[in-house]
């Protein structure tokens, strides 16, 4: 059995432990969600300018080869989002738009290069979903997105897509996204980039002591047969204090890490410091 192939059944036994606990554990624990009106003034009262997706700087080293200054890494992300407009619009809906741009440092070889920027700009439309009770029950949102590295020649690597998402929780502690898109144009160095990256992702989220301990989970498949990724990670925070600063431990395994090795199978295992996003806490129960 290939490395991919135990790394997709393990994170399929993660996933599956972390939806199981999600009813056993918290079906007899629910809380009090918030009510229409009071999801609408959290909008109208939220920052204009926040965080989207985690921020974080990790650094960390293969796990599929030898160990080498040349494969190791620092690995960071930094992402916003701003509000345009807040349930102003048709169906009490808002305008979103936002920023993400993920790298990746050879900071312990030779002069420390970049080994590849990726850039992922989009604007949004979002909305509150609530059940016939007038809870919320989910976050929904439409997006155009464009991703690249930013090069030219044969090293460019650019793709735009039409990207749904809908956000729900699952009990009291559990959160799962559904992500899927529509890729709109590509260039022509990597016609063959949604045999690695599929046509959407699923990510569940679990906190496992409140305030303290998260561990989440992102899957994607390919079009191409086990082509994908899994990226596994927990969240830990080591101070009560710190707000929504934590130590992150990531295992990321697959393909299409970053736009540039797309089609190249990758294995590491990183840890560091992480800013988690608040955007879903709308979700939570009080």
């Amino acid at each position: 059995m290939s490395s991919w192939h135990q790394t997709l059944i393990m994170n399929r036994l993660l996933f599956t432990c972390l939806v199981l606990s999600s009813f056993f554990v918290q079906s007899t624990m629910q809380g009090q969600r918030l009510t229409r009106e009071q999801v609408y003034d959290t909008i109208m009262e939220m920052p204009s300018f926040s965080s989207y997706q985690d921020n974080y700087f990790i650094s960390g080293v293969p796990t599929n080869k030898a160990i080498k200054k040349d494969n190791s890494d620092i690995k960071y992300q930094i992402s916003f989002k701003q509000m345009v407009s807040r349930a102003t619009l048709p169906l009490n809906s808002y305008l979103f738009v936002t920023y993400t741009q993920k790298a990746f440092w050879n900071v312990y070889s030779d002069s420390s290069p970049f080994e590849e920027i990726n850039f992922n700009p989009g604007v949004g439309i979002g909305k509150p979903v609530f059940n016939k009770k007038g809870y919320i029950f989910g976050l929904a949102e439409l997006k155009f997105e464009h991703e690249s590295n930013g090069r030219d020649s044969l090293e460019s690597r650019s793709w735009n897509r039409i990207t749904g998402v809908f956000h729900t929780p699952l009990g009291k502690r559990t959160i799962l996204s559904v992500k899927a898109w529509v890729p709109i144009t590509y260039t022509e160095n990597h016609p063959d980039l949604l045999d690695y990256v599929g046509l959407g992702e699923i990510k569940v989220e679990q906190t496992i002591i409140n305030n303290r301990l998260i561990a989440d989970l992102t899957v994607r498949k390919g079009l191409d047969g086990w082509k994908g990724s899994a990226s596994t990670r927990v969240l830990y925070r080591l101070f009560n204090n710190s707000g929504n600063q934590y130590l992150m431990l990531e295992w990321f395994a697959g393909y299409a890490e970053s736009l540039i090795d797309y089609n190249q199978y990758t294995s590491m295992v990183r840890i560091g410091y992480v800013i988690k996003s608040t955007d879903l806490d709308i979700l939570k129960t009080k």
